[in-house]
C-alpha cells in the first residue's frame, strides 16, 4: 500500500500546513452551523498519522480516527499516549464504526483519492449513515488549478535519515486523473537500501461534481471556501474547503 511506503515522510511532505490554524476554522464551521450545542463525538475519516485528530482531541472532542495504512495509523497511536483516542484500521469507502457521530472531518485531499464513482457514493453514504441528523461533514479537495498547474508533471524528492523518496506526478487533464509514481528507497539492519515502488491516482473533481454526490447522498450543500475567512473558493484556490449538512427524515 502507497501510504504504508509514505508514512515516514507523511508528515515531512506536510510540514507547512498550520493544523491548529486549520482547527480553528473547523471550530468555526461547526460554532456557525451545528445547531445542537457543542458537538461531543467526531470521526477523523482517512486520518492518516492522526495530526488532525489530536488537534481535535485536545481540544475536548471524543475522537476517532479511520485509515486503512497500518503503518500510518502506528505513527498516529505513538504520539496519542496523552488522548483517549478510538483508531481504526478501516478504508474510507468501506468502514463501520459502533454508532453514530455529530461531525466527520476528512482533512488533507483524502476524497480525491476516491477515483472510481461508485466508491465515492459509497463513501457520502458510510458519512451520511453514520453522522446524526443535522451532524457536519467537513473535508477537502484538492482543486482541479492544482493538479493542472501545481501537480501536473512535476518531481519532488524528500529525505529522512533512512528513507529516500522520488514522487513523480502525471496529470491526464482529459480523465481528470493525476498518477503518483513512488520510489522509495529504506535502510534495513544491514545498511543496505531496499527499494520499494508504489503507485497513487487521485481524481480531480470539480465543484458542481462535489455538489451533486452530496445531494444525491442525503447532504446539504453548506459552502465551498479558498480560505480559514470563509471567502468563496475562487478559481485559482488550490484547495478547497466544504461544509455539509446531514438530512435524515
Amino acid at each position: 500500500m502507497i501510504y504504508d511506503l509514505l508514512a515516514p515522510f507523511y508528515d515531512e511532505v506536510n510540514r507547512d500546513i498550520d493544523y491548529s490554524a486549520w482547527a480553528d476554522f473547523i471550530e468555526k464551521i461547526i460554532e456557525r452551523e451545528y445547531r445542537m450545542g457543542k458537538p461531543e463525538l467526531i470521526l477523523d475519516l482517512a486520518c492518516g498519522t492522526g495530526r488532525m485528530t489530536r488537534e481535535l482531541a485536545a481540544r475536548g472532542y471524543d475522537m476517532t480516527g479511520v485509515d486503512n495504512s497500518v503503518e500510518m495509523l502506528d505513527i498516529a497511536r505513538n504520539y496519542s499516549e496523552n488522548y483517549d483516542i478510538l483508531w481504526l484500521c478501516q478504508d474510507m469507502c468501506d468502514f463501520e464504526l459502533y454508532g453514530t457521530v455529530d461531525v466527520t472531518v476528512s482533512c488533507l485531499d483524502c476524497i480525491n483519492h476516491i477515483t472510481d464513482y461508485k466508491k465515492l457514493k459509497k463513501c457520502l453514504d458510510l458519512v451520511h449513515n453514520y453522522l446524526i441528523p443535522g451532524g457536519l461533514f467537513i473535508f477537502d479537495i484538492n482543486s482541479k488549478y492544482k493538479f493542472e498547474n501545481i501537480y501536473k508533471d512535476n518531481s519532488f524528492v524528500m529525505e529522512e535519515k533512512d528513507s529516500f523518496c522520488v514522487w513523480q506526478n502525471y496529470y491526464d487533464k482529459r480523465k481528470s486523473l493525476c498518477d503518483f509514481y513512488i520510489t522509495v528507497f529504506k535502510e534495513d539492519n544491514d545498511g543496505k537500501y531496499v527499494r520499494y515502488d508504489a503507485v497513487d491516482t487521485e481524481r480531480a473533481y470539480s465543484l458542481k461534481r462535489i455538489k451533486k454526490e452530496l445531494s444525491e447522498a442525503g447532504f446539504e450543500f453548506i459552502g465551498a471556501y479558498g480560505d480559514y475567512d470563509f471567502n468563496e473558493a475562487g478559481e485559482q484556490d488550490e484547495r478547497i474547503y466544504i461544509a455539509a449538512r446531514c438530512i435524515k427524515e
